[in-house]
């Protein structure tokens, strides 16, 4: 027979690593809300922290889709009122963590600086999610991922040399510089916090982390493997083995067979004698043997290459569109993607074999929670009856 210890072991377990963390994540867009859905599908009790606003029809019915806000609670304050500030201070008194997304200088105008939460909770991580960072010449300009990714020589890197660089999804900056860096950050932090018994200011600027991406290219760079100009490289498409190819039906497929033994076997795949062709990383020969590949995988449909490449170690691959990779056998197989609350979606990473994330609920209507999350995170009932009918708090209905 289980014990109580073993049952409520399990049930901590189930909701992932992060159980036991609180987070208050003051809302914003793209890297701040991903990284605390990071944080949120671990386990953590992710608060987000909405503005007080209208709410329309259009905007309720696109709340669901809101997938960064999966796994979180919502809460709605005026934190123009007083009453609302002092209500995020007692929050902040229980939190481990605080992610806030706005430009320098804000969260200190409206009195929740990170030295104002110190004094009221000495072991609060202070995450602070800013595109330039706390400062510096650019510290309060306005700014998207394109900006950042261009500011740090990520943009200029990519693309074919006869064409303007080429702008990436948002996942250089927002996603991979911005929030993951943030999470990464935040939990040092946490760890640091529980051995001290004190927080800090976690700086999570993109730039910051654009830069950190780019370790490997600045060494190539210093070693002279790596040119300046983009597209004439071995990891950015200059490599006839490492680049995307249109085949007959107007599909692409990907080769990166950067290694010899799987350029071997690509060329022998391809009947392409080797004899006949370039040295693998002769960059002499580069174009010749990228019209060689062009002309032979134009002749077959993305299908028969597929097909063709079944098994063989040649990191070949189909380019997919969104719908054709979550059909993938391999993403089946693995569960990649999930259909929760009825909108399809992406599930939980990475993968923990004893406390794994998951999904527990879907994004929040803003301000859902905001009686039941006061209330659960220590605010008195008549304090929070109070906040609610001065409209410093709101409830949805």
């Amino acid at each position: 027979m289980r014990s109580a210890a073993q049952t409520n072991s399990e049930s901590q377990s189930a909701r992932g690593p992060l159980t036991d963390v609180k987070v208050l994540e003051l809302k914003g867009y793209g890297p701040a809300p991903f990284c605390g859905m990071l944080l949120a599908d671990m386990g953590a009790d992710v608060l987000r922290v909405d503005r007080i606003e209208t709410v329309t029809p259009e905007i309720e019915a696109k709340e669901r889709y809101d997938l960064y806000s999966r796994n979180k609670r919502s809460i709605a304050l005026d934190l123009k009122q007083p009453d609302a500030v002092a209500a995020l201070l007692d929050l902040a008194e229980h939190a481990d963590i605080l992610i806030e997304p706005y430009r320098p200088g804000v969260m200190e105008r409206l009195g929740l600086g990170p030295e104002v939460c110190a004094l009221r909770n000495t072991k609060l991580v202070y995450g602070r999610m800013t595109g330039w960072g706390q400062e510096g010449p650019l510290a309060s300009a306005p700014g998207h991922d394109i900006n950042y990714i261009a500011l740090m020589g990520a943009l200029y890197s990519m693309g074919r040399p006869e064409d303007a660089p080429a702008p990436p999804l948002n996942l250089v900056a927002d996603l991979g510089g911005g929030a993951l860096y943030m999470a990464f950050g935040l939990m040092c932090a946490l760890m640091e916090a529980r051995r001290s018994g004190l927080g800090q200011v976690v700086d999570a600027a993109m730039v910051d982390g654009v830069a950190s991406l780019m370790t490997g290219v600045y060494g190539y760079l210093e070693l002279g493997r790596w040119t300046r100009q983009r597209g004439r490289n071995f990891l950015d498409g200059g490599a006839p083995y490492y680049d995307v190819y249109a085949t007959s039906d107007d599909k692409y497929v990907a080769i990166g067979a950067v290694e010899p033994k799987f350029f071997a076997e690509l060329t022998r795949r391809l009947g392409l004698a080797a004899s006949e062709l370039p040295a693998q990383n002769d960059r002499a020969g580069w174009d010749a043997l990228r019209e060689r590949f062009k002309q032979v995988i134009k002749s077959k449909t993305r299908a028969e290459w597929t097909d063709l490449f079944e098994g063989a170690e040649t990191c070949f691959t189909p380019v997919l569109d969104l719908d054709e990779a979550v059909d993938h056998p391999h993403n089946q197989a693995r569960g990649v993607y999930v259909d929760f609350a009825g909108v399809k979606q992406p599930g939980p990473a990475p993968r923990l074999t004893r406390t794994p994330a998951s999904l527990r609920t879907a994004p929040p209507a803003s301000g859902q929670h905001t009686r039941e999350a006061l209330l659960n995170w220590g605010l008195s009932p008549a304090r929070v009856e109070a906040g609610l009918a001065s409209g410093a708090l709101w409830q949805k209905c």
